[in-house]
């Protein structure tokens, strides 16, 4: 009798046990399709937000020249006088500021590039200790650093620095540039540094037990093997550099000059912009300039992502 009475209890007990095991894979597979659900609709969502800024910035950009208010010649040209009256006025030549930019920051990672690969490699290779525990959390104080607060630094020393040292006014390309150094070089100083600890510790030991010195492996394995990694730090910093607007609005002078003297004030795309967009009123030609050079500006970025892309497959390939 006592193991006829036991046969339901044992019954109910597998059946609730079973039931305690669904559960489980039960909320499982719903947590899976919320996160599926969760995940395509922040795809879809950054998707569509991307394609509508490039349509907005692209149509806003080129609706001036197929309207005929402005047209290329005059916006390729070196005449800035968006509101003079003169006999062909007004003039909209942006090639300064696009050469201003350009030189900025062609000039800014020539020096940076160096320094910041060097700074890499003697963190990495020669002093690992001292460059983990002291120049590593400097390096990234660095790039937290607002750029307004590098303008103001620029504006408190760099310019008066130039201004009693050459006699110029001090607000000039070279300004500019040192200014935008300093901002990118912690960027690619970081880029470099991940790049160079990502090869293998294996190349490095199979270097010295060929007989190869420290700076033979470094010049020789290291540089070559992680160029790629080193070159995507380089454009990544000029890409910052090409899209700063407010420290460098603040040391350059923004005068419509043409950017091939280091003393003379300058103005770049971004300075341009920012000082001028509030000031026009929407729908004028004036205005529409703006929307055309800010076009050039998303252009650009949209070639350094390209740039930083192939040098990415690059170093996979290698």
């Amino acid at each position: 009798m006592e193991q006829v009475t036991n046969l339901p209890n044992k019954k109910l007990e597998e059946t609730s046990l079973a039931e305690e095991l669904r559960s489980p894979a039960k909320k499982l597979i719903r947590i899976e399709q919320r996160g599926r659900i969760y995940t395509l609709l922040s795809a879809w969502i950054l998707i569509i937000t991307l394609f509508s800024l490039l349509f907005f910035i692209t149509s806003k950009g080129i609706m001036p020249f197929i309207h005929g208010e402005i047209t290329l010649q005059n916006f390729f040209s070196t005449h800035w006088g968006p509101t003079s009256a003169e006999p062909g006025g007004p003039f909209f030549g942006s090639i300064n500021f696009i050469l201003g930019s350009l030189m900025v920051t062609l000039l800014s990672a020539l020096i940076s590039a160096p320094l910041g690969i060097g700074a890499a490699i003697f963190m990495t290779e020669i002093s690992p200790k001292f460059g983990r525990k002291i120049l590593q959390p400097a390096i990234e104080i660095l790039v937290g650093i607002p750029s307004v607060v590098y303008g103001f630094i620029g504006l408190t020393l760099i310019v008066p620095f130039i201004r009693n040292t050459t006699g110029s006014i001090g607000f000039s390309l070279l300004a500019g540039v040192i200014v935008l150094s300093v901002m990118i070089l912690p960027t690619i100083v970081s880029m470099s540094v991940d790049t160079i600890q990502s090869i293998p510790q294996s190349l490095r030991e199979g270097s010295y037990a060929l007989g190869a010195t420290r700076w033979q492996t470094i010049s020789r394995l290291l540089v070559r093997t992680s160029l790629p990694g080193l070159m995507t730090g380089v454009i990544l910093g000029m890409a910052r550099a090409f899209g700063e607007a407010l420290a460098v609005q603040m040391v350059i002078g923004n005068s419509p000059n043409l950017p091939f003297q280091l003393m003379k004030p300058i103005s770049t795309l971004t300075s341009v912009i920012t000082l001028n967009m509030g000031n026009t009123v929407q729908g004028t030609p004036y205005n529409s300039v703006l929307w055309s050079m800010a076009l050039i500006l998303l252009l650009m970025t949209l070639f350094f992502i390209l740039l930083i892309r192939l040098m990415t497959q690059r170093g996979k390939q290698g």
